[in-house]
């Protein structure tokens, strides 16, 4: 079986995981602003900061084009995904919710 890379995901205006400083961002479930007692650098391989603007141009894509209707959590996970495809990496994601209570909100306005 081939070895199967761990990516973790998170705003790249609060990239904790990556070394930076927390900050404010907009995608919500993500970037905690510190790091998670329960996580350990053995957990993932990689981080990959997504920038919101990315991630909520990248859910409305997928909402709008593929029928993948989610906020942008999943907008993340998805541009993260297509920069790992992008390197000719087999890729596997989650849609962390669906995009029903982004519909009042900026994602979908």
């Amino acid at each position: 079986m081939p070895h199967a890379s761990r990516v973790a995901v998170e705003p790249a205006e609060s990239a904790v995981l990556s070394g930076q400083a927390p900050g404010t961002h907009h995608i919500e479930g993500g970037g905690i602003g510190y790091w998670p007692p329960q996580l350990s650098k053995n957990d993932f391989d990689e981080v990959i900061a997504v920038p919101d603007a990315e991630a909520f141009a990248t859910a409305r894509r997928a909402a709008k084009d593929h029928g993948i209707f989610s906020g942008p959590s999943t907008g993340a996970n998805l541009a993260a995904a297509q920069q790992l495809a992008a390197r000719n990496q087999r890729v596997v994601t989650i849609q962390v919710d669906s995009g029903l209570k982004y519909l009042s909100g900026p994602l979908y306005a």
